[in-house]
């Protein structure tokens, strides 16, 4: 059963939130494909992944460049599934695909300082529901550690 977490970013930005769970996505083993809102911030996000440490790496492409299959994370604005990804991030508002059962997880990251962010998570935790997923809560604690939250 596909379970959906929802990640409220409070005082903190997703640039530095994102790279971090991509990297514990990576060391389970999981495929992952990231859907940002546009191109654009699909390859802002491309730039961002190349630069944000000195000492890290994380190996992926944008879902135009080359053969996604390839890739352990594909970043793109549309659905689909290029890599056959077991996990899909959903940044920018992106909404639930058609398709969140076939993941084993999907990452619903959402701006808490957004109004309208925050309303359009609730709606995604409402469909989630209704579509039968497990669904959870995760906001960072003042030390900035994910805690699931009832």
């Amino acid at each position: 059963m596909t379970e959906v977490l929802f990640y409220h970013l409070q005082n903190m930005r997703l640039d530095n939130v994102l790279p971090t769970l991509l990297e514990k996505s990576l060391e389970r083993g999981w495929r992952i494909v990231v859907q940002a809102g546009s191109d654009e911030r699909a390859d802002a996000l491309d730039a961002h992944l190349w630069t944000y440490r000195d000492d890290s790496f994380l190996p992926h492409a944008v879902w135009r460049a080359g053969d996604p299959t390839d890739q352990p994370i594909v970043l793109t604005a549309g659905e689909g599934n290029p890599n056959a990804a077991n996990v899909r991030f959903l940044v920018d508002s992106a909404v639930l695909p058609a398709d969140a059962d076939s993941y084993e997880r999907v990452v619903l990251m959402f701006d808490g300082d957004d109004a309208d962010a925050v309303e359009g998570a609730r709606a995604a935790w409402r469909e989630g529901r209704t579509r039968g997923f497990t669904v959870t809560y995760w906001q960072a604690d003042d030390r900035g550690r994910w805690q699931r939250r009832e």
